[in-house]
């Protein structure tokens, strides 16, 4: 149909047109004291597979993600300040991964079984399996450890000023590397 035929009938092209909307939903919103001290970005390869009656179908998606770790600094830390000896002395939570947020997601294979074709409820559990894969990644690396010690190194950089020394220790470690 051209152009006279697109006139004569309303809403109807022969281009094709894709419309997005999205609404936003605040369902919460709190203040935070979170020191984010740490970020990785990963790659994963996740592989889906669900059998139903003795048909598979499978999935092959290779994953990358955002991983951010630091500390929750309303989460009962310790401050004690001693103005005479100029001398700040902060405990704080170990540091704990914050967000994964996903990159990109590249599927590479992907195979419906005969009587089992792929859902919106099959790609809802790819999702999740994505995010916890890159959660047990961010738990692997060495993530959790690097954002305590720049967690420590920040603190003690943002509050050594006017001649007072900073001690951050992390509660639940023995006193060592990260005592300064």
């Amino acid at each position: 149909m051209g152009y006279c035929g697109s006139r004569v009938v309303p809403g109807f092209s022969s281009r094709n047109e894709t419309n997005v909307s999205h609404d936003v939903v605040v369902s919460q919103l709190r203040a935070v004291a979170k020191l984010v001290s740490s970020e990785a970005t990963v790659r994963d390869v996740v592989t889906y597979e669900n059998t139903w009656y003795g048909s598979t179908k499978r999935s092959l998606v290779v994953v990358t993600g955002r991983l951010t770790a630091g500390i929750d600094l309303g989460d009962s830390s310790d401050v004690k300040i001693d103005h005479k000896a100029k001398k700040i002395s902060i405990v704080i939570p170990p540091a704990k991964l914050m967000g994964v947020e996903v990159l990109d997601m590249k599927t590479y294979d992907e195979r419906g079984g005969l009587w089992n074709p792929f859902k919106p409820s099959d790609r809802d559990a790819i999702q999740r399996q994505v995010r916890a894969q890159l959660s047990a990644a961010g738990q692997q690396t060495e993530l959790l450890r690097h954002a305590n010690t720049s967690a420590v190194q920040m603190l003690q950089l943002l509050l050594a000023k006017d001649g007072y020394s900073v001690d951050v220790r992390i509660r639940g470690t023995p006193v060592g590397p990260f005592v300064n």
